[in-house]
C-alpha cells in the first residue's frame, strides 16, 4: 500500500482523490471479473474488502467525484448503509409441523372435516422436500424485479435488493408474454455442500474461524450489507410459493409452481402430487433415505392442498394455513456428558433446569445446554416417594443423549446408567428462587387435585429475574419487535437503572438527554446505535393492538389470544375499560370476556389476576400514555356483517363451524361463542336449544345456514 492509500480521505486533495478513484475501479473491476467470471480469484475477502472500504470512503469525503464506473454504483455490488424495511403485501406465514406419519394423516383428517369432505372424495396434495434456508420474497411489476425482501417477522421484512440480484437462480425480469402486472414469488436461499467447504477452506487458509453450517452461512451472506460480499458467496434459490398476484394463472399449487420454472426460476425436481397420503408419506421415506446425498440441507417434506379454491376455503389459523403442514425429518442425536445443571428462571417465575454439556456436534451446530424441562424430568423418585413416570434420573456427570427437537432445541433423551461415575451428583431442586430468593413453589390444579409439575417464583415484579424476561417478552418479535434492543441489551439496561419495566422503553431518549452519562458514550455504543435504537423505539409507539397485548406478558396470552381479545375489543381504551372492571370482579366483564370465541376461564382467571396487581395496572396505563395500539386489521369493511357479532349455534350442515368462524372474520365480522345484548346475528342450524331461545327473548335477528350464504352474497 503506498503511502497515499494510508492517507486518511479528507486529507486528500481533489487531484490526489480523483486519482485514486480512477485506480480503485479498475482494480476492483479487475477483481470482480476474476471471482465471477472465471472463479480464480488474485486475493483474499479482506483484501478485497479493503479496497472497496477506501473507494467507499473518498466518495463519501468528495461527492462530486464520485465516477459513473463506480463500484458503489453497480447494480448489485454497492454498499448498504443500512437494510430498509419491507412490509409483505400478504403475509409470509409459518407452517404448522408434524413429526410422525400419524401427524400427517391426522392433518389430511383435519382437512377433510374442515371442508366436509368424505374419505372417497377426491383431495390431491403435493409434497415437496423443505430446504433448509432463509425464506425471501421477491416482487415484480411489469416483468421487472422491483424489490427482494427478507421473511423478517412475517408482516416486515428487510430489502435486500441488491444481494439478491447477485444470485444467479433470481432472474431480473421474468420470461415468457404472459406476466401479470404484480408478481411476488416467494421459495428459499440456501447454499450447497461443496459450496460451503470451498468457503470453509479458504476461511481456513486466510486463518479464519471456518462457518458453522450453510443454513447460517446463507442466511449471513444474504444480509450483508455490502452486496459485494454477498456476491462472493455462491448462494441458490428455489422457488416454491407466490404472494400477491394481479392475476393467478393457474388453478393448482402444483400448476403454479410449473408456471415459476416457465417464468425462468429453479424449483425442485423432487416436488411430485399424490392422491392418496400414503402415497405422499412414502414420497417422504424415499425423500428420508436420500438425504445424505443431495447437495444441500433439507429438513423435512411440505405437504400441501392442491386445489387453490381448496386453500382458499381453508385458509389460516394464527399465522399458519390450514392446508399446509411440514412433516420434519427425525431429530439426529449424540452422545455427551452433563457436566452440570443450572436454574433459570422465566418471565411468569418459572425455575426451568438447564444442563451444561459437554460440547458436541448434531446436525452441523454445535451443542453445549440442553433443556430439561422440570424438577420431574431430572429425578426418578418424587416428593411423594413414588417412582416418577417420565423421570431420568439425571446426575452430574452422567453421559447421556441428546437430540435438536425439531432439528432447533436440544433436549435430552436417555441415560447411560453402566457409565454413571463413582462421583455422579445428585441435583437438588431449589426451593428457593435464585434470583431473588422469594419462595419457589409448585402450585395444585383446582380441577385435577394435582401438584404442577414446574416450581415458581412468588417474587412476581420483585424478581429482576422475572422483570428481565417480561422485558425481553415484550421487545420479542411477537411483540414489540424493536430492533438493536435484544436481550444483552435488556439485561444490561436493567441492571444498570435504565429500565425497569417496558414502558421504561419509551422514556429512555427524553431521560438520556438528562443524563450525565449518555447512552452512547456507554462501552459497547456509539452515536449511530444509539440514534439507531432512539428510532427503532419510536417506530413502535404505533402497534396493533393484538401485538400489544401480546407482549404484555400475560400468562395464557399467546399471540393467538391477544388477536382474538383486540378484534372483539377493537380499541385500547376498550380493552383497558373492561379489564379494570375485570380486576373489580365484575360479573357482567368477565362474562362479556368468556362470551369471546375462544377465551375460557383459565384466561380470564390470568388476566383478572394481572390487572388486579396494582403494578401490572400502573405499567399498562404508563404504556397507554407511550404508545398508541391501533385496531386489528379487518379483512374486509364493506361487507353486510363487517362490525358485526356474530353466533354459530347448532348442527351446521353445509359449513364446518371452524370454517363458518373464518369466513365471518374474512369479511370483517366477530364471532363470539355466546347470545347476549351486543350480539347482533345468530346464524342456527337444526339442533339450535338455549342461543336460539336467549336470541329470541332479546330479539337479535336469527337466520338459518341459506339466509347467512344469501346475506353474504355467496
Amino acid at each position: 500500500m503506498s503511502e497515499r492509500e494510508h492517507t486518511p480521505a479528507a486529507e486528500l486533495t481533489a487531484k490526489q482523490a480523483a486519482g485514486e478513484l480512477e485506480r480503485l475501479a479498475g482494480e476492483i473491476a479487475h477483481h470482480d471479473a476474476l471471482y465471477h467470471g472465471e472463479d480464480r480469484p488474485e486475493i483474499s475477502d479482506a483484501e478485497y474488502d479493503a479496497l472497496r472500504r477506501r473507494n467507499l470512503e473518498i466518495e463519501q469525503a468528495f461527492p462530486e467525484l464520485v465516477r459513473d464506473d463506480s463500484p458503489s454504483r453497480r447494480v448489485g455490488f454497492a454498499a448498504l448503509d443500512k437494510f430498509e424495511k419491507v412490509t409483505h403485501s400478504l403475509p409470509m406465514l409459518s407452517l404448522d409441523n408434524a413429526f410422525e406419519d400419524d401427524d400427517v394423516r391426522e392433518f389430511v383428517a383435519r382437512v377433510r372435516r374442515f371442508l366436509k369432505l368424505g374419505e372417497d372424495a377426491p383431495l390431491r396434495l403435493t409434497a415437496e422436500p423443505k430446504i433448509d434456508g432463509l425464506s425471501l420474497s421477491l416482487r415484480y411489476e411489469a416483468g421487472r424485479l422491483v424489490t427482494a425482501a427478507t421473511r423478517g417477522d412475517g408482516s416486515v421484512g428487510e430489502n435486500v435488493t441488491a444481494n439478491a440480484l447477485t444470485i444467479t437462480d433470481i432472474p431480473a425480469v421474468l420470461a415468457g408474454n404472459e406476466v401479470p402486472d404484480v408478481v411476488e414469488v416467494r421459495g428459499e436461499v440456501y447454499m450447497t455442500h461443496a459450496a460451503f467447504a470451498k468457503l470453509n477452506e479458504r476461511m481456513t487458509q486466510e486463518g479464519r474461524e471456518p462457518y458453522v453450517n450453510p443454513r447460517n452461512t446463507a442466511a449471513g451472506s444474504l444480509r450483508q450489507l455490502d452486496s459485494a460480499i454477498t456476491a462472493r458467496r455462491p448462494l441458490k434459490f428455489f422457488a416454491y410459493a407466490w404472494g400477491q398476484m394481479s392475476a393467478l394463472p393457474r388453478e393448482t399449487q402444483s400448476g403454479m409452481v410449473e408456471q415459476l420454472a416457465v417464468w425462468g426460476f429453479v424449483t425442485n425436481p423432487q416436488m411430485a402430487t399424490f392422491d392418496d397420503v400414503e402415497a405422499a408419506i412414502a414420497h417422504y421415506h424415499s425423500i428420508e433415505e436420500g438425504r445424505a446425498d443431495l447437495d444441500h440441507d433439507i429438513d423435512g417434506v411440505v405437504y400441501k392442498v392442491d386445489d387453490l379454491a381448496l386453500q382458499e376455503r381453508l385458509g389460516f389459523v394464527s399465522r399458519s394455513p390450514r392446508w399446509a403442514v411440514a412433516h420434519k425429518f427425525a431429530a439426529e442425536k449424540a452422545w455427551t456428558v452433563l457436566k452440570d445443571i443450572e436454574i433459570q428462571v422465566g418471565r411468569t417465575g418459572a425455575l426451568t433446569p438447564v444442563a451444561r454439556l459437554q460440547p458436541v456436534t448434531v446436525g452441523g451446530v454445535v451443542v453445549t445446554n440442553a433443556t430439561l424441562h422440570n424438577e420431574d424430568y431430572i429425578a426418578a423418585i418424587g416428593n411423594d416417594g413414588e417412582p416418577i413416570r417420565d423421570g431420568k434420573d439425571l446426575r452430574i456427570g452422567d453421559t447421556v443423549q441428546i437430540q435438536r427437537a425439531g432439528d432447533v432445541i436440544p433436549q435430552i433423551l436417555d441415560v447411560d446408567l453402566s457409565k454413571r461415575p463413582a462421583d455422579a451428583r445428585v441435583f437438588e431442586f431449589p426451593t428457593r428462587c435464585p434470583a431473588c430468593g422469594s419462595e419457589a413453589v409448585r402450585e395444585v390444579n383446582d380441577k385435577t387435585g394435582r401438584e404442577d409439575s414446574v416450581r415458581r417464583c412468588t417474587g412476581g415484579l420483585i424478581c429482576p429475574a422475572q422483570a428481565v424476561e417480561s422485558i425481553r417478552h415484550f421487545v420479542s418479535r411477537g411483540a414489540f419487535d424493536i430492533d438493536g434492543l435484544g436481550d444483552k441489551q435488556v439485561e444490561a439496561f436493567y441492571h444498570d437503572g435504565l429500565i425497569a419495566n417496558a414502558a421504561d422503553i419509551f422514556t429512555l431518549r427524553d431521560r438520556d438527554e438528562k443524563a450525565s452519562q449518555k447512552l452512547h458514550e456507554r462501552e459497547g455504543w456509539g452515536e449511530v446505535s444509539a440514534a439507531k435504537l432512539f428510532d427503532a423505539i419510536d417506530a413502535r409507539r404505533d402497534i396493533e393492538l393484538g401485538r400489544f397485548i401480546y407482549g404484555l406478558g400475560i400468562r395464557h396470552v399467546g399471540e393467538r389470544t391477544g388477536l382474538d381479545l383486540a378484534r372483539h375489543f377493537g380499541a385500547a381504551e376498550a380493552f383497558a375499560e373492561a379489564m379494570g372492571r375485570l380486576a373489580q370482579s365484575d360479573e357482567e366483564a368477565r362474562e362479556d370476556l368468556l362470551a369471546v370465541d375462544g377465551i375460557g376461564e383459565t384466561v380470564a382467571d390470568a388476566l383478572a389476576r394481572f390487572f388486579a396487581q396494582p403494578r401490572n395496572a400502573q405499567v399498562f396505563e404508563a404504556l397507554l400514555a407511550q404508545v398508541k395500539p391501533t385496531p386489528p386489521q379487518q379483512a374486509a369493511t364493506d361487507s353486510p356483517v363487517a362490525g358485526k357479532t356474530v353466533v354459530f349455534t347448532g348442527s351446521l350442515e353445509k359449513m364446518t363451524r371452524d370454517e363458518a368462524k373464518a369466513m365471518a372474520e374474512r369479511l370483517g365480522a366477530k364471532v363470539s361463542g355466546s347470545v347476549s345484548a351486543k350480539t347482533d346475528l345468530v346464524v342456527a342450524g337444526p339442533g339450535a336449544g338455549s342461543k336460539l331461545k336467549k336470541a329470541a327473548e332479546l330479539g337479535v335477528e336469527t337466520l338459518d345456514e341459506d339466509g347467512w350464504f344469501e346475506l353474504i352474497g355467496r
